[in-house]
């Protein structure tokens, strides 16, 4: 399930840029521990230039960030591929998209971009460095140079779902012609990656570098979470192929009428249970009505207030049609955070017609089952 993205900061290019409350937090360990840097290799600078320095280093750093996961998107717009947010957070950034490339060259372009990105700033803050004799610049662009190439070349760890990683799963992808096969390659890939580099942290602490210990092992653990999750999904979409929104959806919708009062729905509620309810009108969809809605009207005013007057109308209700792909059904409940969809049908004459419902639930069961069956078939 997609967690909070964080706060918005702006749009750039048209792309909602997002700041995850982890990144208040290495924005502030980083520039405390440039400052101290600062005051090691230039002792005569004043406090005032050393947490200037380190703050605008700090900020261009993101930025730097910002600007690796913006080539990623430039290039995935370029397929016509959505970009649905990009986020800060503590590990850098992420950009998100709204599906997979559907071929192994935009993979590969796409995760390329990243890296060349990261040389191009490295090499442009070593143009900074060598072109103006300021001592404060210097120290800026030398750190922002090193840590650029340093960014570039880690992003290139053949390990998914590192930019190396997708890098890797493109060269399989066009080698093999299996997607599914080349994701769960990359990602076990990923894993021995994460493996290396909390094992290299570990290295870091026996030696009482205890800040690359922690930061490593962090990393670590977040690399091997992002694995094992690329390989669930594959498996998730292998199990819903070639199902569609028809063969999952209940038949038993739960209905109220349109001109029932809210008190006539309280008492509908506690008798069925059922906290959700589809408005309807001789079958026709015209809203939604749930227990959220019901108890944010004071109760005084349930016997005068009928369900048409604070239901969701039709037009703003996530609705499916038979004939959707299940998987894009699953994405579209986790993406909105819903639970339940109703499934409708149009008519030549008077618009869409309830045939069903669709719950987040009703899908879980059928891939256990699926998985299940599937698990029987190959010990056979």
């Amino acid at each position: 399930m997609q967690t909070s993205p964080g706060f918005r900061i702006g749009r750039i290019l048209g792309i909602p840029i997002y700041v995850h409350a982890s990144w208040i937090f290495i924005f502030l360990l980083i520039t405390r521990i440039l400052v101290g840097q600062f005051e090691h290799d230039h002792p005569g600078w004043t406090p005032t230039q050393q947490w200037s320095v380190g703050v605008a280093t700090s900020l261009l750093f993101f930025a730097s960030v910002l600007f690796h996961e913006l080539s990623h998107s430039v290039v995935a717009r370029a397929y016509k591929i959505r970009v649905v947010s990009i986020t800060l957070f503590v590990f850098g950034g992420v950009a998100r998209i709204g599906r997979e490339p559907t071929k192994a060259i935009q993979e590969f372009n796409i995760a390329i971009a990243g890296p060349l990105a990261s040389f191009f700033l490295a090499g442009a803050f070593w143009v900074l460095v060598i072109s103006y004799h300021n001592e404060m610049l210097s120290a800026l662009g030398t750190y922002l140079a090193g840590t650029n190439f340093m960014l570039a070349l880690f992003n290139l760890l053949p390990g998914f779902p590192l930019d190396g990683g997708r890098i890797f799963r493109a060269i399989l992808w066009a080698s093999t012609k299996d997607f599914s096969r080349a994701t769960k390659m990359a990602g076990a890939s990923g894993k021995l990656v994460a493996y290396g580099v909390m094992a290299f942290g570990v290295w870091r602490g026996l030696h009482q570098d205890w800040i690359n210990l922690m930061w490593l092992t962090l990393i670590g653990f977040f690399l091997l979470s992002a694995a094992q999750e690329s390989v669930a999904q594959v498996t998730i979409r292998e199990v819903l192929a070639g199902l569609h929104a028809s063969d999952v959806m209940s038949h038993e919708v739960p209905m109220v009428a349109r001109d029932i009062s809210l008190e006539e729905y309280g008492l509908e509620v506690s008798r069925t249970g059922r906290r959700c309810h589809l408005v309807v009108t001789n079958d026709r969809l015209v809203g939604m009505m749930n227990v959220h809605t019901l108890n944010s009207v004071p109760r005084e005013e349930w016997p005068h207030m009928s369900v048409q007057a604070v239901m969701m109308p039709r037009e703003k209700i996530l609705w499916a049609r038979p004939e959707e792909p299940l998987l894009g059904l699953l994405e579209r409940l986790v993406s909105a955070d819903v639970n339940q969809m109703p499934v409708v049908s149009d008519t030549a004459n008077d618009g869409a017609h309830i045939i069903g419902m669709i719950t987040r639930d009703s899908i879980l069961r059928v891939m256990q089952a699926r998985s299940e069956v599937g698990s029987l078939t190959a010990a056979k």
